[in-house]
């Protein structure tokens, strides 16, 4: 193919040139163990407490609250876990239902476990109201997990104020940020958030490199057991070229910040009202909350959202029905559900996520290349003529 149109940031995002580059020597020239007490390997730990001083510099947070990991999915499992075993006296995990699968799968299995999970309900604009949350915690809560946006929507929730409260009831608050770092301005020592997650391939770091926050002070129970790494919070082997990588990337993200701010949303803008004035029966999903400037979900009425993906795909674009990790599944999303997304739209969504490398050509591109393949679709829809595409009204949210 000759060129690719990538709007799909939010499921992996390109390396950046730099980051690769500054990677690339700790493959060949410095590939000693930062364990080792020869000077080759021990001298590699002044790269990793300069990756570890980029990354906690666009946090907001001190270095030694600073755990590497494998991926957001590690950093997430992490901080619940620990909690649930720094504290077995509480027995209540509060989250959401528009959360990613690395919580909503982990909520399913401690309740299969025997413990007591509230999953917050999300208005038509996809967000929560702190009501519920205040409603919901008990003494028994042990911890409260919202993701600072979410991945589908781009919707951005009220985490510091919701860490406010979950702190005022004597429970712990961890946020999901893998979408949020390196989008939005975060400056962890004004909240009173104990857990972020972060991933590395989601700001222009390569896969398999992500991190953990944990605020100086809270109990803490390591996941991986092992060796002495990273303070003996995270046993293995540190993987100094990724780690490197995050540190680079995590530098470019805090110079970029304003550009995703302005030039990115700009574009995601154009994109979004482009399609939405070409082509009739469409939404845009939580449109009217905060965002994520890069992120819009979008849902033609009457389409199957994997039949839009194959015939983009041809076109040399590449887009998403949702979470990269439940899109082998044909159910609506259940964030969408959540939301209570009409039927006829839910199945239909589309999310382009963009980057600092989009162009308004690309954009344009897109703009000029739907329609027809709406029209197409719409034209063999045996649902475009009003029929119920399930026999229900609109997707009922459920939990997850």
């Amino acid at each position: 193919m000759e060129k690719v149109y990538y709007f799909d940031n939010n499921a992996t995002s390109r390396v950046a040139p730099e980051v690769a580059k500054e990677m690339e020597p700790f493959f060949n020239e410095l590939y000693g163990n930062p364990s080792s007490m020869h000077f080759f390997g021990g001298g590699n730990q002044k790269y990793m407490d300069l990756a570890r001083s980029r990354v906690a510099k666009l946090l907001g947070c001190e270095t030694s609250e600073l755990i590497f990991t494998s991926c957001g999915t590690e950093s997430d499992s992490t901080a619940i876990w620990s909690t649930i075993q720094s504290y077995p006296e509480k027995n209540h995990f509060i989250t959401t239902k528009v959360e990613h699968p690395a919580v909503l799968n982990l909520a399913k299995h401690m309740e299969s476990k025997g413990y007591r999970v509230t999953y917050l309900p999300v208005d038509t604009a996809g967000q929560i109201n702190l009501d519920d949350l205040k409603t919901a915690l008990t003494p028994d809560t042990a911890l409260v997990s919202i993701m600072w946006a979410n991945n589908e929507t781009g919707v951005v929730y009220p985490v510091e104020e919701a860490a406010r409260i979950t702190h005022a009831k004597g429970a712990l608050f961890h946020t999901d940020a893998v979408q949020a770092v390196g989008k939005i301005p975060i400056n962890l020592k004004e909240t009173k958030i104990d857990l972020l997650s972060l991933s590395g391939h989601k700001l222009h770091a390569p896969k398999g490199i992500g991190a953990l926050y944990v605020r100086k002070g809270i109990r803490y129970s390591p996941f991986m057991l092992g060796g002495h790494q990273e303070h003996g919070r995270r046993a293995g082997t540190e993987n100094v070229p990724y780690i490197a990588g995050l540190g680079k990337a995590a530098e470019l993200a805090a110079a970029n910040l304003e550009k995703e701010n302005t030039y990115v949303k700009a574009l995601r803008d154009r994109l979004e009202n482009g399609l939405t004035a070409a082509i009739k029966n469409t939404r845009v999903n939580g449109g009217g909350a905060p965002r994520l400037p890069n992120t819009t979900n979008i849902s033609f009425e009457y389409i199957e959202g994997e039949s839009i993906l194959l015939m983009i795909s041809e076109l040399g674009i590449c887009a998403s029905s949702g979470s990269a990790c439940t899109s082998g599944s044909l159910e609506p999303s259940h964030v969408l559900m959540a939301m209570a997304v009409p039927q006829t739209y839910a199945h239909g969504s589309i999310r382009f996520s963009l980057s600092v490398y989009n162009t308004e050509e690309e954009v344009d591109y897109i703009i000029k290349s739907f329609p027809p393949v709406i029209e197409r679709l719409r034209a063999i829809s045996p649902f475009a003529e009003g029929k119920p595409l399930f026999g229900t009204e609109a997707c009922e949210p459920h939990h997850h």
